[in-house]
């Protein structure tokens, strides 16, 4: 009984926690410049003050909560889409900021952490993606897949908190994603695999 009861209490708060977040897009979304601040989110979303502070905590929890929720996310579709491919990961990535813009940018432009926005889901899939890349004969054997995708890693959240920013659009957002991704590819490309993987790089050069 105990066991029952206390499944549903976490449910409870599972309920509440993520009705909070929700809150918390919504408002971000309606003012995107404004402050948001507990009481409006807790207002928003029908708890008190002291729910959101229990379930979520001081305001930098907030986002980084949001932050997780997106990771969140990116992590269901790539599982859905299977084994995905490098730059499917990447383009994923990108796609997932620009589809919800005010939330994202607030996140990344609020949340002291923001610099490790990338460090989990999105890194973890294309260390994978590196990996089967080099099985598959398409990348040099001796080449460091996880020093790869954390270069590649970094040049995206640099891209990322351009974009933040508001100094690139979506467009440059992605191709300056997917430009340190082919970089990176060419570069530890094995022999037989060269043209192929240079390819996007040459194609970018001749528009």
């Amino acid at each position: 009984m105990r066991t029952v009861e206390g499944g549903l209490r976490e449910q409870h708060k599972a309920r509440r926690r993520s009705r909070i977040l929700e809150a918390t897009r919504e408002l971000l979304r309606e003012s995107p410049e404004a402050v948001i601040s507990t009481e409006r989110i807790a207002e928003r979303a029908e708890v008190s003050p002291a729910t959101v502070y229990n379930l979520i905590g001081p305001r930098d929890k907030i986002w980084e909560a949001l932050a997780a929720g997106f990771m969140d996310e990116l992590e269901r579709r790539l599982v859905a889409a299977g084994a995905a491919g490098p730059r499917e990961v990447v383009r994923s990535t990108v796609q997932l900021f620009v589809e919800d813009p005010v939330v994202s940018r607030r996140m990344a432009s609020a949340w002291q952490g923001s610099g490790l926005l990338l460090d989990r889901t999105p890194h973890r899939h294309l260390r994978r993606a590196m990996t089967d890349a080099r099985t598959e004969g398409l990348l040099r054997a001796d080449i460091d897949t996880d020093a790869l995708a954390a270069m590649v890693s970094s040049s995206c959240s640099g891209a990322l908190h351009q974009w933040v920013a508001e100094s690139i659009d979506d467009d440059r957002f992605l191709a300056r994603a997917l430009f340190a991704l082919d970089v990176a590819l060419a570069a530890a490309a094995a022999d037989p695999c060269r043209d192929r993987l240079l390819a996007p790089l040459r194609d970018r050069g001749t528009r």
